[in-house]
């Protein structure tokens, strides 16, 4: 007599990727000696190494907080440009035992060896890195005709400033965040702000449309009406991953590099610095931030709320 074997049924083409939930501690407790000679303890972010496999082939290992693993591996992989879509990918698996993150892809990635055999260090925190190509597919971006009105820019300034955080417990770390005019979508905090801004990405391929009747592959969320803030430098890299995931407008509590303005530029990208409390200066795409130069000055009574509406779009 026969035995049936059962198989987990495959899913369907435009499921979502299974994820894991990986849970770390996010901080850890040391002894240190402050200025008066006393012993006391503080909390530092915590560090840790995660190897990712792509199909049982070793890729890359990134030094992680370790908060969103599997949507800092999905991210890594669409802004690596090693997959096309968040369908591509069957699971990500996270094992912090070992270290180590298991991606399973439906049909592989193609030429996986050749395009991963260039690779570009970068500026990132931990010694970020890009696989060859980092500037191939900066002509092929175009990025929608969206503003920002210098209140919503505070406002996005002041909820970063009332957001609890790692970085106010225990510092030593770069917080990325993704708005949709002053509205805080996720916010997302790791050791390298190339880490926190590829788990946005991750997040924003994974809070897409859901799948039709039709059975046509939804579209991920969309960038148009979003602003991205990051507590770290505007680099190239920074500059370019915010751009790949077509979102038109940075804002940044630091400054910005040569390189990184110059591809702003070219993109038409709106990108924003040294913004804390009502200052800020417009490196690139001024056209897009509508001015309001009367809000920079403090009132003599309390502070206004600012405007709540979205970012807006032109056709």
């Amino acid at each position: 007599m026969a035995t049936s074997i059962s198989s987990t049924p495959t899913p369907a083409p435009w499921a979502l990727p299974r994820l894991t939930q990986a849970q770390a501690p996010l901080t850890h407790a040391v002894e240190v000696v402050n200025e008066h000679g006393e012993r006391e303890q503080v909390q530092i972010p915590a560090e840790r190494p995660l190897t990712v496999y792509v199909d049982k082939r070793e890729l890359v290992t990134l030094m992680t907080l370790g908060a969103q693993p599997e949507l800092l591996v999905l991210g890594y992989l669409r802004n690596q440009r090693l997959v096309d879509s968040v369908y591509d990918i069957e699971s990500i698996t996270v094992d912090w035992d070992v270290n180590a993150a298991a991606v399973r892809t439906r049909h592989g990635i193609e030429r996986i060896e050749e395009r991963t055999a260039s690779k570009v260090v970068t500026t990132g925190c931990g010694q970020g890195s890009v696989f060859g190509g980092l500037m191939d597919e900066v002509d092929r971006i175009v990025l929608p005709d969206a503003r920002l009105t210098q209140a919503q820019l505070y406002g996005i300034v002041n909820a970063i400033r009332l957001k609890e955080s790692t970085y106010k417990s225990a510092g030593s770390v770069h917080g990325c965040a993704l708005f949709q005019g002053e509205t805080l979508l996720t916010f997302v905090e790791d050791v390298g702000r190339h880490n926190a801004i590829d788990t946005i990405a991750g997040w924003m391929w994974m809070s897409g449309q859901t799948a039709d009747s039709s059975g046509q592959y939804p579209a991920p969320m969309s960038g148009a009406d979003k602003v991205f803030y990051t507590t770290g430098r505007l680099t190239s890299e920074m500059v370019i991953k915010s751009a790949q995931m077509g979102v038109p407008i940075v804002v940044s509590r630091s400054g910005m590099t040569q390189m990184g303005h110059a591809v702003a530029r070219q993109l038409g990208l709106c990108a924003i610095g040294r913004a804390t409390n009502r200052r800020f200066v417009c490196y690139s795409g001024a056209d897009r931030l509508v001015l309001q130069p009367e809000l920079a000055v403090l009132p003599a009574g309390p502070t206004p709320a600012p405007a709540t509406a979205g970012v807006a779009i032109e056709s």
